[in-house]
């Protein structure tokens, strides 16, 4: 089976976009600040963005706030095409338990981190669908510890469920990780060693 090429794909509608001379609106879920750094300065030039900060598995609630507010800190220092809005999803760590209860001890990038998936970004959809947004989609793709094929299958299906559509990425491709690492270092900001959940911690400290 060939490998689907997700940022060829993305490559073609901005493309498309750019022939049009139009800036669709688009609902990007965001983990935290560094993911977001390059996905941002990539997507701005040509959708109207509004970020979605919802991440229940993030432990502990100092450290989601203090990703929420690095998340606003550098979309308020950078200069966009067009303006950039924020909208907090509700920390909710009880929902995120429910959803990967029976899989506490799976490893990291598992099941597990599947169900994580599942639940951040239906949710995204549903408020995509509600408010009216041309696109959705999700800044974890640009990590080389996450499954981008994945995170696109189950984006396409919450995309069927909801009728909005979904923005293939792999934000990784076109260096962008290594443009987040630099972005990070500009506007110093606070990179974890984690994920977010507390599973992710506990294995993080264990290789440490």
């Amino acid at each position: 089976m060939n490998k689907v090429n997700y940022q060829k794909i993305l490559d073609g509608i901005i493309s498309n976009l750019q022939k049009t001379n139009t800036a669709p609106t688009l609902l990007l879920h965001v983990c935290c600040a560094p993911c977001s750094s390059y996905c941002l300065e990539y997507l701005s030039q040509y959708f109207k963005i509004t970020v979605f900060f919802y991440n229940p598995n993030i432990s502990e609630k100092a450290e989601y706030q203090h990703r929420l507010n690095e998340e606003k800190r550098f979309i308020s220092e950078m200069n966009f095409k067009y303006p950039v809005n924020i909208i907090e999803g509700e920390y909710s760590p009880l929902e995120y338990f429910s959803a990967v209860k029976g899989l506490e001890n799976e490893p990291e990038g598992g099941e597990r981190c599947k169900k994580c998936f599942e639940l951040r970004l239906e949710k995204t959809a549903r408020i995509a669908r509600k408010m009216n947004f041309d696109y959705f989609t999700t800044t974890l793709t640009i990590s080389p510890l996450k499954n981008a094929p994945l995170l696109n299958q189950i984006g396409e299906r919450f995309a069927d469920v909801y009728n909005v559509k979904w923005l293939n990425s792999d934000f990784k491709k076109k260096e962008g990780y290594k443009r987040s690492i630099v972005l990070s270092a500009e506007h110093n900001l606070y990179r974890q060693n984690y994920c977010g959940c507390v599973f992710s911690k506990r294995e993080a400290a264990e290789k440490e």
